[in-house]
């Protein structure tokens, strides 16, 4: 049997950075690990940091839903897992930062590998900095990261490192309030040890009925693309000018006077840039609500 975790979290909650991670201890645990991931969009960004994070099999739903409405592709993608690597030990899926957690979990529940999978729970990486803003988003928004806390069996608070020491003591008495069953730890960076998360989710708790919170977001994607080389600066005081329903960027860009390109995440206000050493197509794809009309402008 195969122990399956599904990692869920709202957009750049840090789910990625907790993947990566567990990937590593499973592997060095001498276990087999293997992963299925959601994007939302055409471009697979997380995807690639996963592959990097060493070898590890993985599918990908690109453009797609890991969820009741996405059920034939997730299997589709499940079946090929299975038969491709037989001495997968652990499964971990990812969904996108979109998704309903249950209705995910929901499509994992086929009868053509129920007897080769054992899911353990929902593992929900909360972003402790958007849940002291969450009135912030749009209803729907809300609604769907409230109930991607609501039906964890185990939550990672992450980026307590941005909050003060009274912030931090209130939002957890909130969302343990909010949902008290579910273990909770604080981190920084998504930093947790799997040997602890096994122990703490209780496998018998997870749900097996489909529910309709999460469907008709007004979610869309946009992919930017860049010819020339971008000057850093001009493109954060862009970054920071975008309206609050940009909840997620990432991608690739070439900076002026670098030689290579750079991984550029953003999310909640939070700009990240990672040196690859290497040269990637300058692509970033904007995640959010009301962004057809989002360009970035040349510089003057």
């Amino acid at each position: 049997m195969i122990d399956v975790y599904l990692v869920s979290g709202f957009l750049g909650s840090g789910k990625t950075s907790l993947l990566v991670q567990l990937i590593d201890q499973v592997n060095k645990s001498g276990r087999q690990p293997a992963v299925l991931m959601n994007e939302f969009g055409e471009l697979n960004i997380d995807s690639q940091l996963v592959e990097e994070a060493g070898d590890v099999p993985l599918k990908e739903l690109l453009n797609g839903c890991i969820c009741c409405t996405g059920a034939e592709s997730t299997e589709a993608q499940l079946q090929s897992l299975l038969a491709d690597y037989p001495h997968i030990d652990v499964l971990f899926i990812e969904t996108t930062g979109a998704a309903h957690p249950v209705e995910a979990l929901d499509a994992v529940y086929s009868p053509l590998f129920a007897d080769q999978l054992t899911v353990k729970g929902i593992v929900t990486v909360v972003d402790a900095k958007r849940w002291i803003d969450r009135d912030k988003l749009s209803p729907r928004m809300l609604a769907l990261f409230l109930e991607q806390v609501r039906h964890a069996h185990f939550m990672l608070l992450n980026k307590v490192d941005l909050l003060t020491a009274d912030q931090l003591a209130f939002v957890t008495m909130q969302v343990t309030q909010f949902n008290s069953f579910a273990p909770l730890v604080q981190t920084t960076n998504a930093k947790m040890d799997f040997s602890y998360l096994e122990k703490m989710v209780d496998a018998a708790s997870a749900p097996t009925q489909a529910v309709s919170t999460g469907r008709g977001l007004p979610l869309a994607s946009k992919v930017l693309t860049f010819d020339q080389p971008i000057n850093q600066d001009h493109f954060e005081e862009w970054v920071r000018s975008l309206p609050d329903t940009v909840y997620r960027m990432k991608g690739y860009i070439q900076l002026e006077g670098s030689r290579y390109s750079h991984l550029f995440q953003y999310a909640y206000g939070m700009v990240n840039w990672i040196p690859e050493y290497m040269q990637i197509p300058s692509k970033v794809v904007i995640i959010g609500e009301q962004i057809s009309n989002i360009e970035y402008p040349s510089p003057q």
